[in-house]
């Protein structure tokens, strides 16, 4: 099954399904000598986990990283970084109602179309459990990146039509995990989270927009002309389940503009130049230019919800599907670390590429 590794130099390879015996992947080209705070690592993993607050699926699942080549006494070694997830908490038997059905905006039927069968054990490889490989590795690229200077948050912008109204910008970590809404600003916070209640005990489910804002990386990041910074950005971003948006800079707001007023003015900077104003979103001609990298990123609503649906069976003959097991209403505020995860193996491919540019 091709198309499950991301990076050129810096490359993650991840394995696994929802209800198997668990996940993981294979880190390659981490430079050696780096080393790495485990605990710190798991942090990243706590975030992701489920049943992590009464707004996200109740599976329980402690998800303890297991680093199992790679890594001799806390340090990288050079060789391929490889580590385990085991699934504790599956309950395959809650999807036994599916083997034959398909379940309306899943992947049900176009794994089926495409392989001819499929492991219908909660999405199975299509499920959103397999991102948690991501975020492993992207912990990783996290602490190297470190070593450049390089950082990046994300946050929950907007549930639905509740947002917060506020120009994109850096969030500390404390600010954003204050709520388990993962918003920064603490009013909209509450609102957002009323408004997933509301969507849980209705048996439905809601989406709304991340934003994704790095700070630290130097101008000159990014491969021309197929492997931009921008391009490698939107096949990260677009490997997220349920996203179906995305935005760099202005995005589609700066439709609306003229040159005149889109451009952004180079001003002395502390080193070298600097933009009045951020409109690129830190990205021109594909290569990073000093400033802020701002993503936007549109989540659906999770497909799965307690009411009938129409469907049809694996004979083509018409059909009802009702969700059951364990789903969270809103994706949003677990996928806060993994939109930042493929942000940072982006970031690390790229800034180990960058070192053959010149002299």
């Amino acid at each position: 099954m091709a198309g499950n590794s991301i990076g050129q130099v810096f490359r993650l390879t991840t394995y696994g399904e929802s209800h198997g015996a668990g996940i993981g992947g294979v880190l390659d080209g981490c430079p050696a000598g780096l080393e790495l705070n485990s605990e710190a690592l798991q942090a990243e993993l706590d975030r992701r986990r489920p049943g992590q607050s009464a707004l996200v699926s109740p599976r329980q699942e402690a998800d303890p990283l297991q680093l199992l080549s790679g890594v001799f006494e806390n340090v990288t070694t050079g060789t391929p970084i490889a580590f385990h997830i085991p699934n504790k908490d599956a309950e395959p038997s809650a999807y036994d109602h599916l083997k034959d059905t398909f379940r309306p905006s899943h992947a049900d039927y176009t794994y089926t179309a495409k392989y001819g069968l499929r492991d219908h054990r909660g999405g199975g490889r299509s499920s959103a459990r397999e991102t948690a490989s991501r975020v492993a590795a992207g912990a990783i690229a996290r602490q190297f990146l470190a070593t450049e200077n390089v950082e990046v948050c994300a946050y929950v912008e907007r549930v639905q039509d509740v947002a917060m109204h506020s120009p994109p910008q850096f969030y500390s970590r404390a600010n954003v995990d204050a709520h388990p809404m993962r918003c920064p600003d603490a009013t909209t916070a509450i609102r957002m989270a009323g408004r997933v209640e509301q969507m849980r005990e209705a048996g439905d489910t809601v989406g709304g927009a991340i934003v994704m804002v790095a700070r630290g990386l130097p101008a000159g990041w990014g491969e021309p002309v197929f492997d931009k910074l921008s391009a490698e950005l939107a096949r990260a971003m677009w490997s997220i389940p349920a996203v179906k948006a995305m935005e760099i800079g202005s995005g589609f707001s700066g439709t609306l503009m003229q040159g005149s007023q889109h451009n952004d003015a180079f001003v002395p900077g502390e080193i070298g130049m600097a933009t009045r104003s951020n409109r690129s979103g830190g990205i021109q001609g594909g290569i990073s230019n000093g400033a802020d990298i701002v993503v936007r990123l549109g989540f659906k609503p999770v497909a799965t919800i307690r009411a009938e649906q129409d469907t049809v069976d694996g004979d083509g003959k018409a059909s009802t599907v009702k969700g059951h097991g364990r789903h969270d209403p809103c994706v949003l505020s677990r996928a806060v670390p993994i939109v930042e995860a493929m942000a940072l193996l982006v970031f690390a491919d790229l800034a180990l590429r960058n070192r053959t540019a010149k002299i």
